[in-house]
């Protein structure tokens, strides 16, 4: 057939970026190639280059000890070692009350005199009260006494001296530690607030105070207590399942490799276990949402709605609802519904499907150590998350002590001024404002470096997104050079190369560094401009009327379509680098030209094949899910012994669903990967040869065969 008689779609090759005749070199990725992007290369490398100095300079200027350690009113951190507060590891605040902000408290601005203590006040006791024991025992002075600023003899000032000087608390309160600092000791008894089992008690000036006014200064406080009590029972849960948790990814991490194999020789009856599996799972996953709420029939308020118990800290609560598992019966219902519809419309698509999973899982046989690349990909990924980490905890905790005037009144008109508690004591304000002090505020500093923390901390979340999406679209270049090598080879597996993954990846490196930071580079600005709306609509949210939230969520949902195409086109431009080797602009168009040409092999093929991986990655962290369930709510009883006294089952059970669902798509992204690239590869044969001898299809026999049926390629030419 000459080029007259071709069909437009395999003419004027050359606009595309590949010659218009047929090549018989041709075997895969073009091995002679030039450096591609080379000025956002170096762009990308003076960031990372900046980057790293950004973390030298926060190394030197920040003090992780600063979140590690609480810090007193002089600025000394409590508990550290080799310091005269080592032994000493909590802080107490002199006089709770007068922290009228409850969020001061958290920050350490607190309007009083803070100290580092060994432990916290265990009872009530009044500076008054003291006084008048230490004349019979003075013991009771000696455990008041390692609450002051520091040891005295006797209680020999009086309280207003005590107030002027700060020397000692006029009073104390049963309290705990919290976050290594003494906050009340909070409880409720028949529904009565108290503290150390009193409701009213004086405050060391000789008012009468209750727990509720007590609650009230902290109320805040509280929430951050109920939410770290939480905190900590997750805590206790995951020291009592890690090993379960390991035991459960290792069983999801065997069984994705066993699906990735088995689907090389059983792809057809593999996919109906895929979807029997799922549709069973969620079947289980409605009939316990039944059970569950038939056995809240009846229970004292189970019939109220989530709105009426409003938000809770306690998680448990929301599940003694019945409208909970009612809620979680029709998601679930709705999710079956789905599968099924789609497995009756798509039946016939599902068999091209097949056929391209078959296909994949032979290229995956011929080159197995792609299924080890995704452990590389972990630790490029762990690294950099990592270092992101540490220097957003140097650059938040950079600065020097800043001290400010704080007075027991709040009468001084330098309140809240910068001071210098070593000579603030000679200084025109203690005379002004007698009774103020100079205590620790909290830390910064006024020098350019200090005054750009923010811009710092900015900079510092951007390149972590540009690195991130680098080492992905690395990992995609990688896989896709390595099997388009594979579907180049007329004869496999003898015309592979050797080493296809270190090759595609060493070409990557050296040639596409530009390109691939080019791609990444769009994905991250998107993705800033995403988190930058998040971050206004969270401080905006009291001020936002319908229209301004209105125009908020579509800008939302138009940066997130944005950022979904953006993904799907730089993988497909990915493939077309790692094949001819063109810089990234020209990579995605040739890409998006070519997808154009054969979308509706696109809609029937590729985003099918998708679907059937989902649901592999759904039967996997279901399957390992069902069995975390049962084991973790102890209905294996006579098989095998879970864990006992979980404070929330859930909690392991979540982690090991989605640590389960990352597993099985760090082994199906290659899969996927695979399939896109024989996809974007076969739509290439089909424009470059016609299946004669002198221009032979690379296509395997068997899925010619199939598409062939399908009729998705043209008639193989007659000789």
């Amino acid at each position: 057939m000459s080029d007259e008689e071709l069909p437009d779609t395999f003419l004027d090759h050359e606009t595309y970026g590949y010659p218009r005749t047929f090549d018989p070199n041709f075997k895969g990725p073009v091995a002679k190639r030039s450096c591609t992007d080379v000025l956002c290369c170096i762009i990308f490398i003076l960031f990372i280059i900046a980057y790293i100095l950004l973390g030298l300079v926060a190394w030197v200027h920040g003090d992780p000890r600063r979140v590690a350690y609480p810090t007193d009113s002089k600025g000394h951190f409590c508990g550290q070692k080799g310091t005269p507060n080592e032994n000493k590891t909590i802080l107490f605040y002199f006089n709770l009350f007068s922290c009228t902000s409850p969020s001061v408290v958290v920050n350490l601005q607190c309007p009083t005199t803070q100290i580092c203590v060994s432990k916290c006040p265990e009872k009530f006791l009044t500076y008054m009260e003291i006084q008048f024991m230490y004349r019979t025992n003075k013991h009771y002075w000696m455990y008041y006494s390692q609450f002051c600023k520091s040891p005295f003899v006797k209680p020999a000032k009086t309280v207003t001296q005590v107030l002027l000087d700060d020397d000692c608390p006029i009073a104390i309160f049963p309290s705990k530690p919290f976050l290594q600092r003494c906050f009340p000791d909070f409880t409720t008894k028949n529904g009565t607030l108290t503290v150390g089992n009193k409701t009213i008690f004086e405050d060391g000036s000789g008012k009468k105070r209750n727990a509720i006014e007590l609650r009230r200064a902290a109320n805040r406080v509280n929430k951050i207590l109920d939410a770290r009590a939480i905190g900590m029972k997750v805590f206790e849960d995951y020291a009592t399942t890690w090993y379960w948790i390991l035991i459960g990814l290792t069983i999801a991490m065997l069984l994705s490799w066993l699906f990735v194999i088995l689907l090389r020789f059983t792809a057809g009856f593999l996919f109906w276990v895929f979807m029997v599996g799922v549709i069973g799972i969620i079947g289980y996953g409605i009939w316990h949402c039944y059970q569950e709420h038939s056995n809240l029939q009846g229970r004292p308020n189970s019939h109220l709605t989530i709105y009426d118990i409003g938000f809770q800290t306690d998680i448990s609560m929301y599940f003694q609802l019945k409208q909970t598992w009612f809620a979680f019966m029709i998601i679930l219902c709705l999710l079956e519904v789905f599968i099924i519809l789609m497995l009756i419309f798509l039946r016939e698509r599902i068999r091209i499907s097949i056929a391209l999973l078959k296909e994949g899982s032979k290229a995956i046989g011929y080159l197995p150590t792609t299924l080890i690349y995704p452990v590389l990909t972990f630790i490029f990924l762990s690294i950099c998350i990592a270092y992101w980490a540490v220097t957003a905890i140097y650059l938040a905790t950079s600065g020097v002590p800043i001290y400010k005037v704080i007075s027991p009144e709040r009468t001084c008109k330098h309140e809240n001024t910068t001071c210098n508690p070593e000579i603030f004591n000679t200084t025109e304000i203690a005379r002004v404002c007698p009774g103020a002090q100079c205590n620790f505020a909290f830390y910064g500093g006024k020098s350019l470096y200090h005054q750009y923390v923010p811009t710092f901390q900015m900079f510092n979340l951007f390149v972590f997104l540009w690195l991130i999406n680098f080492i992905i679209a690395l990992g995609q270049c990688a896989l896709a050079g390595a099997f388009a090598s594979y579907y180049w080879a007329l004869k496999k597996p003898d015309d592979i190369p050797q080493y296809p993954v270190f090759t595609a990846f060493g070409r990557a490196i050296r040639y596409h560094t530009g390109s691939l930071a080019f791609g990444s580079l769009i994905l991250a600005l998107i993705q800033m401009f995403k988190l930058v709306l998040e971050y206004l609509d969270h401080r905006l949210k009291e001020a936002q009327n319908n229209i301004s939230k209105f125009l908020q969520c579509c800008l939302k949902c138009c940066f997130w379509c944005l950022e979904k195409m953006v993904k799907f086109f730089n993988r497909n431009a990915y493939v077309m680098i790692a094949i001819y080797g063109k810089n990234f602009c020209r990579s995605a168009r040739d890409a998006f030209n070519l997808l154009m040409r054969n979308v509706l092999k696109v809609a029937v093929m590729d985003k099918v094949t998708d679907f059937v991986l989902i649901l592999g990655k759904i039967l996997v962290a279901g399957c390992i899910g069902v069995l975390a369930f049962l084991l973790f709510t102890h209905r294996l009883p006579m098989m095998i012994e879970g864990p006992t006294s979980l404070n929330y089952y859930w909690v392991p059970l979540l982690t090991v669903i989605i640590g389960s669902y990352l597993v099985a798509h760090g082994f199906f992204s290659v899969y996927a990967m695979c399939i896109d690239t024989i996809f974007i590869c076969f739509c290439e044969d089909l424009e470059r040869n016609d299946g004669s001898r002198e221009k032979p299809y690379f296509i395997a026999p068997t899925l010619h065969g199939t598409l062939n049926k399908m009729q998705l390629v043209p008639q193989k030419q007659k000789e």
